[in-house]
């Protein structure tokens, strides 16, 4: 992906992730896999209210995001959060809202 004029690499990565949640279905995946001890091998439309037609484009769309990792495509079926990007992700989250000024901001 190739750097926009005048956007930082950070700006980038941090809308990369946002757009990557704009569904409720990829939020709805990412937090299933939060909540599994290791990857999870299956098929996520049998855990999920998310039908099997949709699954691999939302998993796409999260592994293209690196939010994810792993096979998304059969025959084998694994996929958890891809734990370092998520690392790297929060911190950038983190300094993001860390700089929302509540003193300053409009009611």
């Amino acid at each position: 992906m190739s750097k926009q004029k005048g956007y930082s690499s950070d700006q980038e990565q941090i809308a990369k992730v946002a757009k990557a949640f704009g569904h409720p279905a990829r939020v709805a995946i990412v937090e299933f896999l939060l909540s599994q001890d290791s990857c999870f091998f299956g098929d996520i439309h049998d855990e999920l209210p998310i039908a099997k037609a949709t699954v691999s484009q939302h998993l796409k769309e999260l592994k293209e995001a690196g939010i994810i990792q792993g096979e998304i495509e059969g025959p084998k079926v694994r996929y958890c959060i891809n734990k370092s990007n998520w690392q790297v992700n929060e911190k950038l989250f983190s300094i993001l809202f860390s700089k929302l000024r509540l003193d300053v901001c409009c009611p």
